[in-house]
């Protein structure tokens, strides 16, 4: 079974496919993952593998360890694209989730002033205004819509909160326009006995109205690279999604493909 990713709150760097040459910030536990989705391809897998011991690493260990590792890459001349927070689950849970984006500024400026920061966010917590000053501080706020169909986003991403609606979330994240950067999942198969399909003419045809409506900087399609919990999924490959790209190119939306 997946299990968690990252042991540590700091790792990397590590090549990114969408980011390039990436330093990992992890908010979660280093033995266990908390997050507000559930999604079906996690590569941290599954909630149900608990939260762990170690609790959330707080506001001044995360600076501490950052400073740390960007003090020790100035010094050896190595290079940074960005720094990105993921991890082991959704990052904007975390309570000190704003002073560390603004710690995270003022050590970027210091020994990296040309690096990016990057948050990977399942967009679950739009509705609290610091998280939202938060991220409009960081260059790459990467925002997840996984569907823009409220039945199918709830089976991909199974959302800890019911309320949770594609409808809503949209709303939210259209307030950022130009200052975000939507992420979409594509992908197909089963799941507790369900057929699961985001490629399909109707979920494409949302996807494009809900992409209008919010206007982002970019957005980035993807597919399954790695191992998931649930086995009955099937990768859409990068042909397939070139194709549904023009559908939204075609509309005036930046689309990149990984």
């Amino acid at each position: 079974m997946v299990t968690i990713l990252f042991h540590s709150t700091i790792f990397g760097p590590i090549h990114s496919r969408r980011l390039g040459t990436s330093l990992g910030v992890n908010l979660s536990p280093v033995d266990g993952k908390v997050c507000s989705f559930d999604c079906i391809y996690c590569e941290a897998g599954y909630n149900s593998q608990g939260a762990g011991k170690s609790g959330l690493p707080q506001r001044e260990e995360v600076a501490r360890l950052l400073e740390e590792k960007l003090q020790a890459m100035s010094a050896a001349g190595e290079t940074l694209d960005v720094i990105t927070f993921s991890g082991n689950g959704e990052p904007t849970i975390h309570p000190q989730f704003a002073e560390i984006i603004d710690d995270t500024i003022v050590l970027r400026d210091r020994y990296f002033p040309a690096v990016k920061i990057s948050v990977l966010s399942n967009s679950t917590r739009l509705g609290d205004e610091r998280v939202v000053e938060a991220l409009k501080k960081v260059e790459n706020n990467i925002l997840k819509l996984d569907s823009a169909i409220t039945p199918t986003m709830r089976m991909i991403d199974q959302p800890n909160v019911p309320s949770f609606t594609s409808e809503g979330v949209i709303e939210q994240i259209a307030q950022f326009g130009q200052q975000c950067i939507v992420q979409t999942m594509m992908l197909r198969g089963w799941h507790n006995g369900q057929r699961i399909d985001n490629t399909t003419d109707a979920e494409v045809e949302a996807l494009l109205q809900a992409y209008q409506r919010i206007n982002p900087r970019e957005v980035m399609l993807y597919s399954i690279d790695r191992a998931t919990p649930e086995e009955q999924l099937e990768k859409v490959e990068k042909t397939e999604l070139e194709t549904i790209a023009q559908r939204f190119r075609a509309a005036g939306i930046k689309v990149q493909v990984n």
